[in-house]
């Protein structure tokens, strides 16, 4: 039985690429680590607040929920924190 021919790839060459200059961009982001520690701050402060007064303030209206409020300016801190670089 005869053999098949085997066939040969070329090997791969990339391109010659150009020298380009990247340019990278720093932007300023000297804001986010005071607005994430504001809010932590604001946060902790709320939840603080609302246990000594015994649910009287900040928001009496708001009841237990008051807590809820102040996790979520610590999320919020959180979520500023993503943009430090």
């Amino acid at each position: 039985m005869p053999k098949s021919r085997i066939r040969k790839k070329a090997d791969f060459t990339p391109p010659p690429a150009a020298k380009q200059s990247t340019t990278i961009r720093l932007s300023n982001r000297s804001w986010v680590a005071p607005v994430m520690l504001a809010l932590f701050l604001v946060g902790l402060a709320w939840i603080v607040v609302f246990y000594v007064t015994e649910g009287s303030l900040p928001i009496d209206a708001f009841g237990n929920w008051n807590i809820v409020v102040g996790f979520g300016f610590i999320a919020a801190g959180f979520g500023v924190s993503t943009q430090w670089k």
